[in-house]
């Protein structure tokens, strides 16, 4: 029913794509395994995925300019997914505002299934090809934008739908996937692959995988937000002041970029304010 959404190409390559994501793990009879040897050996797969991410850096150093240029004429940046790929998206979208001070709709996470998926998996959300390209459109999303589909298969028709019909609207995208060559990379203008090889437990992509995704979230995010004016030298300057921990911290910034030794007084300042950076931009004057 869906078949003419996908180009002919894809259609091939989706039924004979070999995901190395569902091969079987390297490692057999885990249940015989002592805790220790478990602990062991999946910390000895985790190990693999820095060094596969490191690979990857001049595909993200592609997006992460692209994505730049948009949001400083204007646009908006969307992460897409399903699954535990959709809620790491969810999860760096929303640690933005906080962390750096920007506004909410900055970055936009959107998982297939809406946000009762967070919390328990919606069957059959991530296969609708039509779905995540809909879910977009509630966004308003349009070519100022940049959306990057996150699946660590590399085959989720949710995103993959949303990145072709991004391309036909003339919107830039990217994609984050664990498997070389895979049809969410041809969906995309700026595909990025992080190949960390099978799974401890076949299949479980929440493991190697998501932690290769959520290290590459973690880079594109933090450089965007530096590359935007949102860190100064390595302080979070414009983080939300939304509990005492953070308070604290803002106000032991402020002492030290004013060289100040009443905490108090530094307090007062920052709470005034209301930001580090404007904090210290006051106390200088």
């Amino acid at each position: 029913m869906l078949a003419h959404l996908l180009p002919v190409r894809n259609l091939f390559s989706m039924n004979e794509f070999i995901k190395i994501t569902e091969k079987d793990s390297e490692y057999r009879h885990l249940e015989k395994m002592s805790i220790r040897e478990l602990l062991d050996n999946i910390n000895k797969e985790d190990q693999v995925v820095p060094l596969a991410v490191q690979k990857a850096i001049p595909s993200i150093e592609k997006l992460v300019n692209a994505i730049v240029d948009k949001m400083l004429a204007g646009g908006r940046l969307f992460y897409i997914g399903a699954g535990t790929s959709g809620r790491l998206g969810v999860v760096d979208a929303s640690e933005c505002p906080p962390t750096y001070g920007v506004p909410h709709g900055l970055v936009i996470g959107i998982i297939a299934g809406g946000d009762n998926a967070m919390f328990k998996a919606v069957e059959f959300a991530e296969d609708s090809k039509e779905d995540g390209w809909q879910d977009l459109q509630q966004f308003e999303v349009n070519k100022k934008d940049v959306v990057v589909g996150i699946a660590a298969s590399g085959t989720t028709p949710y995103v993959i739908g949303a990145l072709e019909q991004c391309r036909k609207s003339g919107i830039v995208t990217g994609s984050i996937s664990c498997n070389p060559n895979s049809p969410v990379s041809e969906a995309a203008d700026f595909p990025i692959e992080v190949v960390v090889g099978p799974e401890f437990v076949t299949g479980s992509t929440r493991m190697k995988s998501g932690t290769a995704q959520k290290l590459v979230l973690n880079m594109i995010s933090t450089s965007v937000m530096i590359q935007l004016g949102r860190v100064e030298d390595n302080k979070m300057v414009n983080m939300l002041l939304s509990n005492e921990k953070l308070v604290d911290r803002g106000v032991k910034m402020v002492m030290s970029a004013l060289s100040m030794s009443n905490y108090d007084e530094a307090k007062n300042l920052l709470l005034k304010y209301g930001s580090v950076k404007k904090a210290v931009e006051a106390g200088i004057v």
